[in-house]
């Protein structure tokens, strides 16, 4: 906010902007997060992280009346975790997530079944517990990683299918 006409000022004192002094030398990357040469593009923990992902937390909503879920199980975690799932595939597509990316997460761990298995029941409520603290990214990383990109390039009826013939085939357990 601009100081009122009556405020006195230094009569010296600049009107305008005045850039900095110029650096002398030639500037060098040399932070430790600096990289040279190629671009990082594989590696542990790396992947390609696709546009609007957050946009998956907002999905989200349409499925809380619809999740089965057993004593133990907390609808902050399974969307937690789900989510990682869902905007890993959407980043293999290259695009922001959308309902069926959800829907494939929460179909392979058996959140939308009324009758899930009981290893499946037994496996997910150990793997998801309170994954939704922001200090728990690599569980819900590791749940992720449980599904492949061959089970995601799937389609939903694809995924479903498969769940209901045999789980195991779709999830690195």
């Amino acid at each position: 906010m601009a100081a009122p006409e009556y405020v006195p000022t230094s009569p010296t004192a600049p009107k305008h902007y005045v850039s900095p002094p110029q650096r002398e030398g030639a500037w060098s990357a040399s932070r430790p997060g600096e990289t040279f040469g190629q671009p990082v593009t594989g590696g542990a923990r790396l992947g390609a992280q696709g546009p609007g992902q957050g946009f998956a937390i907002t999905l989200t909503e349409i499925f809380d009346d619809q999740l089965h879920l057993t004593e133990g199980e907390y609808k902050g975690d399974v969307h937690s975790g789900c989510v990682g799932v869902a905007t890993k595939r959407a980043a293999m597509f290259h695009r922001a997530p959308v309902v069926h990316d959800l829907r494939i997460a929460y179909t392979l761990f058996g959140f939308l079944d009324t009758n899930a298995p009981a290893d499946l029941v037994a496996f997910r409520r150990e793997a998801f517990a309170e994954v939704h603290y922001s200090f728990h990214y690599f569980e819900r990383r590791a749940i992720a990683d449980l599904v492949s990109e061959e089970v995601l390039a799937q389609t939903p009826d694809q995924v479903s299918m498969r769940y209901r013939e045999n789980w195991r085939d779709q999830l690195s357990i």
